[in-house]
């Protein structure tokens, strides 16, 4: 995995950094870009490979450097890495023409995932009485809703509440909104017997006492009705909720504030489209995940496994895999070093002090494992790059002149992830990751950034993935450095993106608290977003450190000197 940052420091004789990197795939190693890109490149790629003879990850392997050969050293382009021969890809049938899937971006689909999940919690108190509700959003896909009940639910369960949904869609009962008093609610919550929304109505008072306080009705007044603490939106009644484009998918465990000393709560997930023609893409793209789950197709051509006896999260990459690893290393190496970056090697741990002093132990202390003591003294095994670079540019003295500095490393790390989340290779807790700084002048980042964005491009299109969403995140309300650097910083990524003419959205507020950042996400064959490069400024690493470099200056007689 890639990330691209860019650091600056405030004073004006201080050191200028920008730092580059590409996040490949959410706290990824190659591995994981490995497997998404191969499942990119090849539509029948799980089917094929149960066909795979003994051979052809080997010939795969010898495939791959035609596949990642530059235009500009001489190869051709090839068209893409077979996981099979042309007549096993050929067996399988032509896809059907897919359908447009909407996003939570369309408001009517969002009120009908947020409704379905309220209708959804009055089936399930219906049907089963010692159930209590907690919360239930929207998701990227659908919804879901947490319930506190003494029995598990189990697959039955889901036919039987879908059932009594289908019957209160039936009802066309509306939706009905009511604003009322702190202590009205407090007093409500108390009566339904539901701690979990007396915690929710703590939290929103706590956060800011003159919140609205409202709740959604689902029924006629004066007749008996469901509500549930909720800012809405929702639709008008529920005989506008499509029954035949929702489903209820599954059923998994989530503690209670996603904290595990709390309660351990039941999620029941589901599915809501506007047609049934949408649910049907949705579950063919499902399918489709299903033939192309890297845990399988990485097992049948024995490329890695995750050994439990070593530890969860921990990836053991086998001949065949490293072998196909290495050709990707190789390429990563020669397009960077086409690209003017010079290539560091440094350690897998550091004295805590180093963790305080870059900012990491104070704001990611929970992603970091626990310290470890060595002859008296703290170390820390390391979480990120940044540091290290940070102390080999500050190893001697820098000029001006000698900017900008990129350096590029393919740097092993370990970050704490709780077992419940792991998955495979793509969520792990330990993994290489394509990391670089860019140590520039405040008037070398817009070029420096588009450079970034120009090398992230070639690696992409390299491995199929051609089609990206951008997002430029700006000051979030806590932030370090001054208005000016932020603006100056912004503005760098705006040239950018301009200058390789790609369509942005603006996330308001979304940046890092040191500074803005561009988010590339990536969508794969069957259609589903990844995200993938960032490109971020830094304006507190720098600070934090002490970085300088040479200033030119006017010498008494005219001369100057750096």
């Amino acid at each position: 995995s890639r990330r691209a940052l860019a650091s600056l420091a405030v004073p004006p004789q201080a050191f200028q950094s920008a730092h580059p990197c590409m996040r490949l795939l959410p706290g990824l190693s190659l591995g994981g870009f490995l497997m998404s890109a191969l499942l990119a490149r090849s539509v029948n790629a799980a089917a094929a490979a149960r066909r795979l003879p003994a051979s052809t990850c080997g010939r795969a392997a010898a495939a791959l450097p035609r596949l990642l050969a530059s235009p500009a050293m001489g190869s051709r382009r090839c068209s893409g890495l077979r996981m099979a021969d042309q007549s096993a890809v050929a067996e399988a049938p032509a896809p059907p023409a897919p359908v447009p899937l909407p996003t939570n971006a369309n408001e009517q689909l969002l009120r009908i995932r947020h409704s379905t999940a309220h209708v959804m919690a009055m089936a399930v108190q219906r049907l089963y009485k010692d159930a209590r509700v907690t919360i239930g959003p929207w998701i990227e896909k659908g919804f879901y809703y947490d319930f506190d009940r003494p029995e598990p639910f189990a697959e039955k369960d889901l036919r039987r509440i879908k059932k009594e949904m289908d019957k209160l869609i039936g009802l066309k009962l509306p939706f009905r909104r009511e604003e009322l008093s702190f202590d009205e609610a407090k007093a409500r919550i108390e009566a339904a017997d539901e701690p979990y929304k007396l915690e929710i109505l703590d939290s929103i008072v706590a956060k800011d006492p003159d919140a609205p306080i409202t709740i959604f009705h689902i029924g006629e007044p004066g007749k008996a009705n469901w509500w549930d603490l909720c800012a809405g939106p929702h639709v008008e009644h529920t005989g506008q909720l499509p029954k035949d484009a929702i489903e209820l998918e599954s059923i998994a465990g989530a503690y209670w504030r996603g904290d595990e000393a709390r309660p351990m709560l039941q999620r029941i997930y589901g599915t809501a489209w506007e047609s049934a023609e949408q649910l049907a893409e949705h579950r063919r793209i499902g399918e489709e995940a299903k033939r192309r789950d890297h845990r399988a197709i990485g097992k049948q051509l024995r490329l890695f496994s995750i050994q439990q006896e070593a530890g969860g999260g921990l990836v053991f990459w086998h001949p065949r895999g490293a072998r196909v690893r290495r050709l990707m290393e190789d390429f990563w190496r020669e397009a960077h070093t086409a690209g003017g970056y010079e290539l560091l090697y440094t350690p897998h741990m550091a004295s805590l002090d180093l963790w305080k002093t870059s900012g990491h132990f104070d704001f990611y202390a929970d992603g970091m494992f626990d310290q470890m003591e060595v002859e008296g003294a703290q170390y820390q095994i390391k979480p990120m790059n940044c540091p290290f670079h940070v102390l080999t540019y500050k190893d001697e003295k820098r000029s001006y002149r000698d900017l900008p500095l990129r350096w590029a490393e393919l740097g092993t790390v370990y970050r704490y992830e709780r077992s419940g989340t792991l998955n495979g290779l793509f969520r792990v807790r330990g993994f290489t990751q394509d990391d670089a700084h860019i140590f520039c002048l405040p008037e070398q980042l817009a070029d420096e950034i588009q450079g970034v964005l120009d090398l992230t491009e070639t690696i992409l299109t390299k491995f199929g993935f051609t089609e990206y969403e951008v997002m430029l995140s700006t000051r979030p309300d806590k932030a370090v450095g001054s208005d000016e650097i932020w603006d100056k910083a912004t503005s760098a990524l705006r040239e950018a993106l301009g200058a390789k003419g790609w369509e942005y959205d603006v996330d308001e507020g979304g940046g890092a608290f040191y500074g803005p950042k561009i988010d590339i996400k990536i969508r794969d064959a069957i259609g589903r977003l990844w995200q993938c490069s960032t490109i971020q400024c830094d304006f507190n690493l720098p600070q934090r450190s002490g970085l300088e470099r040479g200033v030119a200056r006017q010498r008494k007689g005219g001369g100057r000197h750096p």
